[in-house]
């Protein structure tokens, strides 16, 4: 036999032995709901496969009491061991006599968590919530309690959107947590939460929050139908639903904000946006977010208005300059030369004379060692990453200009190119520059300053086209919105944004009163004539 045809049939009685196995699986008893042989309690152990956090507890002096099996059953770690030793003192010690009902002396006297009856199809997803289970009696009679806890994380400053001034608390991996960071800052009855269960295996936990009477009932029917049409084994972090929904599949621009500041997420709603909160991750997700948002930090906000848009404004600027920087020297140094002063242009050709590599190659190897260097720093340990950060960036950036391979000019322009990406707030969009950035400089290597403008134009062009949720992704700069620019660029003074952004809650545009602006002088005039 051939070592073809013995492969083939290898695959053959493979699949048929999967296909065996995958329609034996289906045929196990123990999958089935109503399998008469087996009790509720016998149900559940076979169908969590007698895993050993499972704890199962039969309270005895209850069943002396009443003559009836009461039994508890919960997941170790993951519910609170005070609040389950409160509920195991109430039920085994308090005294009850025969002639009560004992599920109603239940319902009564049990004063923790929030009591719900549930069926047994529930059972399972309840207790790998973090609930615990009470069966009365052979399991007819099944409740579930809310004392869900065990080890989490504790609220720490975040650690990717770092202010000066302004709030220290961050998300962390906890839903509930999370949602009850947002209520601190938002104390209106309006806050709502709109809970989904995403995954087929992981079950995960969703929440949509907004602000009733602020966001567009569009934009919230359409997040949810969104969400409701994901179909998929897991969700473990909120990128996965991230590009389970965006609007531009096929972009490098982000349409989606991610961010761990409840501060951030409560501004944005306030705003008329839509969270998309996740249980086990500190990021939630912020839409519809447009192409300057991204450039906003929660500390603008906290800061006097004219450092805030002088911030703003420095921001923008390194944007452009690491997006376009390397590609301008490239053309310039190989292509335009005439446009560099001759006193820079004779500096820049003796440090060329013994390079010898063209500027494109030099580029993309300085460029590809940094990114090399950067990734490194993030996947080391924290102790010995700020040392190959120093020993990348001064040993080896000085060891290859003293060789020869490099010029000290490209050296300066991509270790500024490097800095200025590290300004933007948001990291999604400092990605996708540095990937239109290798292909800006592919152009400026092969067609000089026109190369770069060849690139440039379909770059706008998509950024006009591109939409996140209906919303332009350029608004409010095109289409033009004069109404919305006073919080794009420039940040103006608070008591001159009298209204929200027009195009993301147009139902309801007016967040503060007329005639703020601060007149210090008048009011000390009005005090003097009280006087």
């Amino acid at each position: 036999m051939s070592f073809f045809q013995r492969l083939k049939n290898f695959k053959s009685s493979n699949g048929n032995r999967k296909y065996l196995i995958n329609h034996s699986s289906k045929e196990c008893p123990e999958d089935h709901l109503d399998v008469p042989e087996l009790n509720t309690l016998d149900w559940i152990q076979r169908k969590l496969g007698d895993s050993p956090d499972v704890m199962i507890r039969s309270l005895a002096g209850f069943k002396e009491q009443t003559n009836i099996d009461v039994t508890i059953i919960y997941i170790d770690g993951l519910i609170d061991q005070q609040l389950l030793t409160t509920m195991l003192d109430v039920l085994a010690n308090s005294p009850i006599s025969s002639e009560d009902d004992p599920i109603a002396w239940i319902k009564n006297h049990l004063p923790i968590g929030s009591l719900k009856s549930v069926d047994k199809n529930q059972l399972l997803v309840s207790v790998l919530e973090g609930q615990a289970i009470i069966l009365v009696g052979e399991g007819n009679t099944v409740f579930t309690v809310s004392i869900g806890g065990g080890a989490r994380r504790s609220i720490e400053e975040p650690t990717s959107q770092t202010v000066l001034r302004g709030p220290k608390e961050g998300f962390n991996e906890d839903i509930s947590t999370n949602m009850a960071l947002l209520r601190r800052i938002l104390r209106t009855p309006d806050l709502r939460f709109d809970p989904l269960t995403i995954g087929e295996y992981t079950k995960t936990k969703v929440s949509v929050a907004f602000i009733r009477g602020i966001a567009e009932p569009e934009i919230i029917l359409e997040v949810k139908k969104r969400l409701l049409s994901i179909e998929t084994d897991s969700i473990l972090e909120s990128g996965y639903i991230e590009e389970f929904i965006q609007d531009g599949v096929y972009t490098p621009f982000p349409t989606l904000m991610n961010t761990e500041r409840p501060d951030a997420v409560a501004g944005g709603l306030l705003e008329g946006l839509v969270a998309i909160i996740v249980d086990g991750t500190p990021f939630v997700l912020l839409a519809p977010v447009t192409f300057f948002r991204f450039f906003i930090s929660s500390e603008d906000y906290y800061q006097r208005y004219d450092i805030a848009s002088f911030l703003r404004i420095i921001r923008f600027s390194s944007f452009l300059v690491a997006l376009l920087l390397p590609s301008i020297f490239i053309a310039v140094t190989t292509f335009q030369q005439e446009m560099l002063p001759t006193t820079l242009l004779i500096s820049l050709a003796a440090q060329r004379e013994n390079t010898p590599l063209p500027a494109l190659i030099e580029a993309f190897l300085m460029e590809l060692t940094f990114e090399v260097i950067r990734e490194a720093g993030v996947r080391m340990p924290r102790a010995i990453g700020p040392a190959i950060s120093i020993v990348g960036a001064l040993v080896l950036g000085q060891a290859a200009v003293q060789a020869g391979l490099v010029s000290a000019a490209m050296v300066i322009v991509v270790s500024f190119t490097a800095i200025s990406s590290f300004v933007m707030p948001a990291i999604n969009m400092a990605a996708a520059v540095r990937l239109l950035r290798f292909t800006l400089m592919l152009l400026a290597g092969s067609l000089g300053l026109f190369g770069i403008l060849a690139g440039l134009v379909p770059i706008l062009v998509h950024l006009v086209s591109l939409q996140t949720f209906g919303v332009p992704y350029l608004l409010p700069g095109a289409p033009f919105k004069l109404q919305d620019m006073k919080d794009l660029v420039l940040r103006l003074p608070w008591w001159s944004m009298r209204t929200r952004p027009a195009f993301i809650s147009p139902s309801n545009p007016v967040r503060q009163g007329s005639n703020q602006k601060p007149s210090p002088q008048l009011t000390r005039d009005e005090g003097d004539e009280e006087q």
